[in-house]
This record gives C-alpha cells, sequence and structure tokens, in this order.
C-alpha cells in the first residue's frame, strides 16, 4: 500500500476515492490526527494517482468529482466529522502552521487588549515612527508591529480569515519560509508607503494580507504543482476590494499604501520563488 496524499476531511477522500474508482485505480482512506490520507493498492497507478489528486486539491468542487460520486460512490460509507467544537478547533489548527497561528492569535491578543481599555497604552507602543511623541527610528519595531493594530471587527476578521486560509496554505505546502518572509517584508516596506501617503495614523494587517494572495495566486499560475492555488474568482474580489479603497463607496478609512505595497511585494516574491523551482527542475 502507498500512500499519495492527505485530505482535510472524511467527506472529501470519498469524493475522491470514487473518482479514481472511475479510472479503475483502487484507493483507500485512512484516518490520520490531522486529515485523512488516501491509500493506493497498485503501485503502479502512483504516478496517475498523485496528478489526480493535485488536480482535485485545486479544484474539488469541479463537477467531474460530483458526478464521480452519483457514479461510483457507496452508499453505505461512513462519514466521521468530527466531535463538533473540537473537530472544528482541529480543522483551524491543523489547517495553518505555527507562525500562520502565532501571528493570528497575536493579532487577536493586541485587538482584545485595545477593547479592554488599553487601548492608548497598546497604541502608544506599537504605533508607526512620529505618531506618538517621543517615537523615534531607534525604536525599529515601529516599522512592523502597526500591522498587529486593527480598529474595528470588521477590519481584523476580514484580515485573519485571508491569512489563516492562505497563509496557512502556504506555511503546510512550501515551508515557513515563504511565508515568514511575506509577513516580515510585507509588514513593513508597505507601512512605510502608508506613511508617505496619509502619514503614521494607521495598522492592521491588509499589507501582508494583499501580499500572501497575490504571491498564492502568482505561484498557482506559474508553478501549478506547487500546492497553493488562488480561485480567479477571490483573485478578482480582492482586485475590486482594492479598487473600492481609492473611493467613499466602503465608508471607512482604508490603507491602501499598504495594499498596493504589499501585493507588489507578493508578486515580487512569487516571481521569484517560481523562477527559482523552475531553474530546480530543469
Amino acid at each position: 500500500m502507498i500512500e499519495i496524499g492527505q485530505l482535510p476531511n472524511a467527506r472529501a477522500a470519498q469524493a475522491f476515492i470514487d473518482y479514481l474508482k472511475g479510472l479503475n485505480i483502487q484507493c483507500h482512506a485512512v484516518q490520520h490526527a490531522q486529515g485523512v490520507g488516501l491509500m493506493i493498492s497498485n503501485p503502479a497507478d502512483e504516478s496517475q494517482a498523485r496528478v489526480e489528486l493535485e488536480q482535485f486539491a485545486n479544484n474539488p468542487y469541479d463537477s467531474k468529482y460530483l458526478q464521480a460520486s452519483w457514479d461510483n460512490g457507496d452508499t453505505t460509507a461512513q462519514f466521521n466529522y468530527g466531535p463538533g467544537a473540537k473537530g472544528l478547533l482541529q480543522q483551524f489548527l491543523t489547517g495553518a502552521g505555527p507562525l500562520t497561528l502565532i501571528t493570528f492569535f497575536a493579532c487577536v491578543a493586541v485587538f482584545a487588549g485595545m477593547n479592554l481599555g488599553f487601548a492608548d497604552a497598546i497604541y502608544t507602543q506599537l504605533s508607526f515612527f512620529g505618531a506618538v511623541p517621543q517615537s523615534d527610528i531607534s525604536q525599529i519595531w515601529r516599522l512592523f508591529t502597526p500591522s498587529l493594530m486593527h480598529f474595528s471587527a470588521m477590519h481584523i476578521i476580514f484580515n485573519l480569515l485571508w491569512w489563516w486560509y492562505l497563509g496557512g496554505k502556504i506555511e503546510t505546502s512550501l515551508g515557513v519560509r515563504p511565508l515568514l518572509f511575506l509577513l516580515v517584508i510585507a509588514g513593513t516596506i508597505p507601512s512605510v508607503v502608508q506613511f508617505y501617503m496619509t502619514g503614521p495614523n494607521f495598522g492592521g494587517l491588509s499589507g501582508v494580507v494583499y501580499a500572501v494572495v497575490g504571491y498564492t495566486w502568482l505561484m498557482g499560475v506559474r508553478q501549478p504543482k506547487c500546492g497553493i492555488h488562488l480561485p480567479q474568482a477571490y483573485m478578482g474580489f480582492m482586485m475590486v476590494w482594492l479598487v473600492l479603497g481609492f473611493t467613499d463607496i466602503l465608508g471607512m478609512p482604508i490603507a491602501n499604501g499598504a495594499h498596493i505595497g504589499g501585493l507588489l511585494v507578493g508578486l515580487a516574491q512569487a516571481l521569484f520563488d517560481s523562477r527559482k523551482q523552475q531553474r530546480n527542475s530543469q
């Protein structure tokens, strides 16, 4: 038996198994602590099965998989969706790596502190140069720490959902290095851009979010086998959101400089990493 990979839950695994059945590839699921393993019986099928798994992971809702479930599905199959809230927590933790989660909870902790009476103290310590008296260039952390501050529930929810979803994909598929680079560079350079556009009073992880959006999209286009992918519709939504930020339609201040700067950082890093992968594969 050969394990060709894992999927996050039993239902997705069964849909893929049903599809392979239509290709005369025998496969069954094995429950793991962090997902469901896929085991094939015939070593000769390994190469094709891995290619099919990659395509399934990139587009699991393709109509051909639904049709396969109708044609080849087993009505006696039992699915374990996890023990309620505990199962959701496990999926949340296993869907991202340590760096993704540490950053996620750091932003939550800062937001909670700012809403529990410590807003002034936190802003004094974490805001960009010039936002408060006696903040100077020697306090180098101020280049990055504005990224950890959020000023509304909508602000932090929007940013952290994207960060967990895409940052988690990058870290679990490609490792911590590319995500750490995106976090540090897109958490600093876009802040400098935003400072020169509007001044020092800003905050939020939006620059980093646009960096992981741009990185995931371009890597998926240039290196489809890398394990990360962003559907065109999602990319289109983020571009529309970017454009709307330059209008008054959203009714809130938007860090447009950070968005643009982060997007350019993500695209540039994806271009570099995809070229490096191409050279390594030759």
